[in-house]
């Protein structure tokens, strides 16, 4: 009969082993305990692991749109938030025109409402958000609109020569109490309204695109999502405060005073409708960029349940699982704890 002889020391080494594996086991437990899915969703998967790699991209790609659609409503929300601004100034200018044709001592009046909404009116037109001009179109780093009073502006110089090459002489000048009404509005009709409605306005006012910007905002939709100061109530606005400013600083006669009024109220009331409805346009799109994100997140929760669905661990057996190796590890720190104290020379004493 063979006898076969086993040392505490071949002993020790296989506990050893068995101790490393535990302690992967463990470490793997604990990630899957922690994370609620597979510690290596290649092995767990096979095959499938790819449509989840599939679903993933989608995910970041809707997310991207997410993103950008939440800079896009931000952009919609500010030029909302100014075109009110716009049309709450062009009522307070129909107002004070309203109260000056039936009141001469309201001149100077109007005159200062005008230069104050033109200089706001500027200002807002030229208003930026993160870096990008709201009203540029898609030339988002140049500045939209000229100030009309800059000595070097070349609106100002366009409507001053306009003036004279119409009536010889300029705004200033004491013949201009003698504009008759007829005369008035043919300056009106023929030499200003190009320089605001026509092709002078993107010449002498405004550098900004006509094409406005357009975002992506689902997979397969795109929205225009930011307006331009070249609008058409923008540009009348502009306008009526441009020359109420302009022509009411000289001698203008009653008569002249009358034409220029009659057309201004006119002017101001279609700018008001015009700016109502570019809000209105703009808050329609608004509203197209916030159900587009609500879709987005939902399409994005369903990708992400059925990921978790075949990624996902159940974390109770987990839990289980993790107890379970950490009690084995103990037990097997305990025996070759034992192994480690036995010794031939314990034995023989």
């Amino acid at each position: 009969m063979k006898t076969s002889f086993i040392s505490s020391l071949a002993m020790s080494q296989t506990l050893r082993y068995q101790t490393m594996r535990m302690q992967a086991e463990l470490a793997e437990s604990l990630k899957e305990s922690q994370t609620g899915r597979h510690s290596d969703v290649g092995i767990a998967l096979g095959a499938h692991a790819g449509r989840n790699l599939s679903m993933n991209r989608n995910i970041d790609r809707l997310n991207g749109l997410i993103d950008a659609n939440a800079i896009a409503a931000n952009r919609l929300s500010a030029t909302q938030n100014a075109m009110t601004q716009l049309g709450d100034m062009g009522q307070s200018l129909l107002a004070s025109l309203t109260a000056a044709k039936s009141d001469i001592d309201q001149v100077s009046v109007s005159r200062g409402e005008a230069e104050r909404v033109l200089k706001t009116m500027t200002g807002i037109l030229n208003s930026n958000l993160n870096g990008e001009y709201l009203f540029a179109g898609i030339n988002t780093d140049v500045k939209p609109v000229a100030d009309f009073h800059d000595p070097a502006s070349p609106a100002k110089a366009a409507f001053d020569a306009a003036f004279v090459a119409k009536f010889g002489f300029t705004q200033n000048d004491p013949a201009a109490a003698n504009i008759s009404a007829v005369d008035m509005d043919d300056f009106l009709t023929n030499y200003v309204e190009s320089q605001f409605i026509g092709a002078g306005w993107e010449t002498n006012w405004s550098s900004a695109s006509n094409q406005k910007i357009t975002s992506r905002i689902t997979l397969n939709e795109t929205a225009e999502t930011s307006l331009t100061a070249n609008e058409t109530g923008i540009r009348k606005l502009a306008m009526v405060a441009a020359t109420i400013s302009d022509l009411l600083s000289g001698p203008l006669g009653e008569e002249a005073r009358n034409v220029l009024y009659d057309r201004s109220l006119t002017l101001v009331g279609e700018a008001i409708a015009d700016i109502a409805g570019a809000q209105a346009e703009a808050g329609i799109v608004e509203n197209r960029v916030s159900d587009a994100s609500a879709r987005i997140s939902s399409q994005v929760d369903l990708f992400n349940t059925l990921i978790k669905d075949s990624e996902g661990i159940d974390p109770y057996e987990a839990a289980t699982r993790v107890n379970d190796l950490r009690a084995q590890l103990d037990a097997s720190y305990a025996l070759t704890a034992r192994l480690q104290q036995l010794s031939l020379l314990n034995y023989l004493r």
